[in-house]
């Protein structure tokens, strides 16, 4: 595959465009920047209402595999059509069987587009749907795929292990976002020297300028979609505690999601309504002038009772880059970038007087949001450059075919 020259790689997405995967569009962008060319296709069409500013820049073909269920005909008329060009389809077809029946569809039509358009490589994003299509797609034409494994993709109770184990076996490099989740995946799988990859999500750093924190006023401020594993309903519990305490202070907290009314009835209970205000969903644009007004920003991620969590909010990162200290928890690969009193503040999840506290102390002190601000930037700088990181990632598709498969598949 690799002879000197850059591959044509295809990423393969659940959804695209989708508003919280800000690191898809940042990782998509740096790669047409130093010239790779590529193809997005995705399992199914957009459900979000908001828009990064940035997906308009990305110059990559998007194609929508057949996301409505097929008829058996159409099932079985594509086989034909395949195995008529390739013999060794059928074999690889039987090895599939077990398997979700739409998604192997979905695989043979990529697997048609791999060949049309000279795909040589497959990266999926999300070890769930987007990696089961890329695995037979690449078994049906011939060619690898490689995958990034991020966080409900691998921790969620739901998850099978055995198929995540093959899923991540076939692939010629399986990245994944933090320190942490390497350990988790190699205390349950068994790896090739070289093929499990840290590798962390980067940010465009010049869309992020810093600015620093001294003068800013008492507000609080908290991004991500409204679910259990963001822990906003913990943030509002630690605003009413600054209110009892008598702190300065205004809390917004921008994004949409399912405990939208849980937060509401929360902060009517509390008395907060003139203190916290629910935003709603924003555009990248008003998230970043948004996190670049506030004193500090507030993550206060926890475990979800279903085994859900953040593997390493990226709007964490970003709020690092523009200079706004953090106080956030001690979840997944967040204490890499959190280092208490060093890069920001870090409390226990579920636990509102010690967020509180933190919150607190960064409300009334100038002088350590500016110290905690700038070694926040440092380490984003220095770890967390899309080009950089983009570049590495590139080397991996590059050299997919020189690494060797997973020595032992499915959970230990």
């Amino acid at each position: 595959m690799f002879n000197g020259s850059l591959p044509r790689v295809a990423y393969v997405v659940k959804r695209y465009p989708r508003f919280s995967e800000t690191f898809i569009v940042n990782e998509i962008l740096a790669h047409e920047a130093a010239g790779l060319p590529l193809d997005i296709f995705s399992l199914r069409p957009s459900c979000d209402a908001h828009f990064q500013d940035r997906i308009a820049r990305v110059r990559a073909h998007v194609h929508y595999l057949p996301f409505e269920k097929a008829k058996l005909d159409a099932f079985w008329t594509k086989c034909a059509e395949l195995a008529r060009r390739d013999p060794v389809f059928i074999e690889h077809l039987k090895d599939s069987l077990e398997s979700n029946p739409h998604e192997v569809y979905q695989a043979m039509h990529l697997a048609d587009a791999i060949r049309q358009r000279g795909i040589t490589h497959l990266h999926a994003h999300f070890a769930t749907s987007a990696t089961s299509v890329a695995r037979w797609a690449a078994r049906f034409a011939g060619i690898r795929y490689s995958v990034t494994a991020h966080a409900k993709d691998i921790f969620h109770e739901s998850i099978d292990q055995q198929e995540l184990g093959q899923k991540l076996g076939e692939a010629s490099h399986v990245i994944t976002v933090s320190e942490f989740n390497v350990r988790y995946l190699e205390d349950r799988y068994t790896f090739a020297p070289g093929q499990l990859v840290r590798l962390y999500n980067g940010l465009d750093l010049e869309a992020f300028p810093y600015a620093s924190p001294a003068e800013r006023t008492p507000r609080i401020v908290a991004v991500g979609r409204l679910v259990e594993k963001k822990g906003f309903d913990v943030l509002v519990d630690a605003c009413r505690i600054l209110r009892e305490r008598n702190v300065e202070f205004h809390c917004h907290i921008a994004g949409d999601g399912e405990q939208e009314s849980l937060l509401r009835e929360r902060i009517a209970a509390f008395g907060l309504a003139d203190s916290v205000v629910l935003l709603g969903g924003r555009p990248q644009a008003d998230i970043a002038h948004i996190v670049q007004q506030a004193a500090v920003m507030a993550a206060p991620c926890v475990v979800g009772e279903d085994g859900n969590r953040d593997g390493l909010p990226t709007v964490l990162l970003e709020a690092m880059a523009l200079g706004t200290p953090c106080v956030s928890t001690d979840v997944t690969g967040i204490p890499e970038v959190i280092r208490d009193g060093e890069t920001g503040l870090a409390v226990a999840q579920h636990d509102a007087a010690a967020l509180a506290d933190a919150l607190q102390t960064l409300l009334t002190n100038a002088e350590l949001r500016e110290r905690l601000a700038q070694q926040a930037r440092a380490l984003i700088e220095a770890d967390f450059d899309v080009v950089r990181n983009a570049a590495a990632q590139r080397h991996l598709f590059s050299h997919a075919d020189l690494s060797v498969a997973i020595t032992a598949g499915g959970a230990c």
